[in-house]
């Protein structure tokens, strides 16, 4: 028996259209998994559906935001019934907004913790339902180094990602009796299309500065992809990962644990 096979179960990811939420949700798809996924614009679910299709990946989109109770509650009951109950939750829709903390609004400071950790909190909660009938189930909320370290600029980011890291371990705490795992994935610096800017050579021919930064403090000399980010995803959904609980996996090339090159 492959514990890593994901045949036959349900995996819902939050916000997965594309990037890292999409990666992962291709890697659980690989693994044998059935992809449900959800966003907040019904634009953003067809671009997610062909993205998918073009990957040869049968895919359910539904349109929904996270932060709503009662609709995340009518998503869970349209998929238990459409397609099945979900096995594995995956609560990757956020945002950050880099603001300097002084300059920020409390509106703006709570919009990001209401998506950030107010939403996994609200999904979470409408699949343990579900997992404690079936018996098992898979919970995997996407952290941050910014669950451990802070920054300039991303004060709510911050404190919303540190919330999730507990929220992940209180979800662990009451139910893992109930045979649900509730674990995080911490991304390091990952190349994206949002971070491909820092990364551009300068007219000199030199590195970017942040690019410089990042290299400088990261113990790999690289920035991460998004496929170092689905076998960390694969095991943390599937059944090598049944006695792994309350467990933030940081992916970050052991940025967290250097302290930096000498300048």
């Amino acid at each position: 028996m492959n514990p890593f096979d994901l045949k036959g179960k349900i995996a819902l990811v939050t916000g997965a259209s594309y990037g890292i939420g999409f990666s992962i949700a291709s890697a659980l798809a690989e693994a044998g998994a059935t992809i449900v996924f959800n966003d907040i614009k019904p634009e953003f679910v067809d671009k997610g559906l062909q993205a998918y299709q073009e990957a040869g990946i049968k895919a359910y989109g539904y349109v929904s935001d996270v932060t709503d109770e009662a609709g995340i509650n009518e998503m869970v009951a349209k998929i238990e019934k459409e397609v099945g109950v979900i096995d594995i939750l995956v609560n990757n829709a956020g945002i950050i907004k880099r603001i300097p903390m002084h300059e920020m609004s409390a509106a703006d400071f709570r919009q990001v913790i209401d998506i950030d950790l107010n939403g996994p909190f609200i999904v979470s909660k409408a699949v343990i339902p579900g997992m404690i009938k079936k018996g098992h189930g898979k919970i995997i909320n996407i952290c941050s180094m910014m669950s451990e370290l802070g920054r300039e600029t991303v004060s709510a980011y911050a404190a919303a990602k540190g919330g999730l890291k507990m929220l992940t371990k209180n979800i662990c705490s009451e139910y893992g009796e109930f045979n649900i795992q509730c674990n995080g994935i911490g991304p390091g610096y990952i190349e994206t299309p949002q971070t491909a800017p820092l990364r551009e050579r300068q007219p000199d021919g030199s590195r970017h500065p942040f690019d410089s930064f990042i290299l400088a403090k990261t113990p790999a000399a690289r920035w991460g992809t998004t496929d170092d980010l689905k076998g960390p995803a694969v095991f943390l959904a599937s059944a090598a990962s049944d006695f792994v609980n309350g467990h933030i996996l940081y992916v970050d090339g052991g940025i967290l644990a250097y302290i930096g090159k000498q300048p």
